[in-house]
This record gives C-alpha cells, structure tokens and sequence, in this order.
C-alpha cells in the first residue's frame, strides 16, 4: 500500500517519528511536535487515504463521533503495511519507532497499537478515543501507549478514551495517560508529559 508521505531524514541513534495528522491535516502538521518530542529525529509523515469533503482522515465515519470500525480496520493494516514497507525502503528496520498522532491520527495510531504489534508498539497519542469496539486480543506486553487527553475534549470523550485504556491494559500493553483542563488540543504539558514518557 502506498501512501503520499513526507521523510525527513535525522540521527540514526535516535527514534523514528511516524506523524498522524488530524482530520483535514496534512504529512506538514506535526513535524513542529515532532521536532519538539525528539530533536533531531528522523520523522515519516504519511498522509491520510480518505477524503471526507475535501478533507484528509485516515478512516470514515459514519458520523461526528460514530466510526465506520469495518474501515477502520481495513486502514489501520494499511497503514501497519506501509510503516513495515518504508522502515525497509529507507533502512530504518531496528530502529525504534513510534506513531504520534494527533485527533483522527491518534485514533488509527491507536488501531494500529491494538491490530498490527508486529508493525507498531509505541503511540504517543493526542485527543485519541477508542477506535474499534472489539479488538482482538492480542499478546501486547511488548505496547507503550501515551494518552493525552482534554477534560472537556467534546469530540474524544473521556468514556471512550478510558474505554481505550481498558483495552490496552487488559492486552498487557504499559499505558501512561496525561489529563489537562482544556479540549481537543495539544497543551504544553502535554507536550512536557510526552517528552518525559519518550525519553524513558
């Protein structure tokens, strides 16, 4: 599966950055926070499949909130695909990985955690929210998910994000999660609290 992406190539001792961007992003979105998260690490920032009037999402839905799971699934090994593909296209195999999405990229980053370990076992994850009701389950003790999320977020809600939770401790993945007052953002502690997890 080929995807539109962008690669900017850094230190090879430093972690690989796969950029999700939100609904109507684009690869440019994150590499801001990405270069933030990890100074100067190498970042492949593929774009979104779907086009939702115009904009870029990386799955449908049905409506503001309700996913289309089928397509969900159906993109996220996708895109477990394409990560798999371009670690080997631009020699990148062994070096750790790790998605950071932001919004409807936190959620296919989240899909991907849950679905395809063989591609993905670290998500830094902004505004994500439980992308798939009844994933397989999976062996994921090898997983680190990061959660980020707003209090009073209306599009992620905090049920479904713990719901999220749930699933991924329940698989044996080591999740660590970040609350902040605000909604559907990136906040700088956040950003503080990402960095932290990183470097561990």
């Amino acid at each position: 599966m080929t995807f539109e992406h962008r690669l900017i190539q850094g230190d090879p001792a430093k972690p690989v950055l796969v950029l999700l961007h939100g609904t109507g992003g684009s690869p440019d979105d994150l590499v801001g926070l990405g270069a933030q998260l990890s100074p100067g690490s190498t970042m492949l920032a593929p774009a979104g499949q779907v086009s939702e009037h115009g904009m870029a999402r990386w799955f449908r839905r049905l409506q503001e909130g309700v996913f289309d799971y089928e397509d969900v699934v159906l993109r996220a090994n996708q895109l477990a695909d394409f990560i798999i593909e371009a670690t080997k296209k631009y020699d990148l195999t062994g070096r750790r990985t790790i998605a950071v999405g932001f919004s409807n990229g936190a959620n296919i980053a989240a899909a991907v955690a849950l679905l395809r370990p063989d591609a993905l076992t670290e998500v830094a994850a902004f505004a994500a929210m439980m992308p798939v009701p009844n994933p397989p389950a999976l062996d994921l003790s090898g997983t680190r998910v990061f959660l980020s999320n707003g209090a009073t977020d209306p599009m992620a809600p905090l049920k479904s994000t713990e719901d999220l939770i749930t699933k991924l401790r329940e698989r044996s993945a080591q999740v660590t999660t970040h609350r902040h007052g605000g909604g559907h953002q990136i906040t700088m502690d956040a950003l503080r609290a990402a960095q932290d997890w990183l470097a561990q």
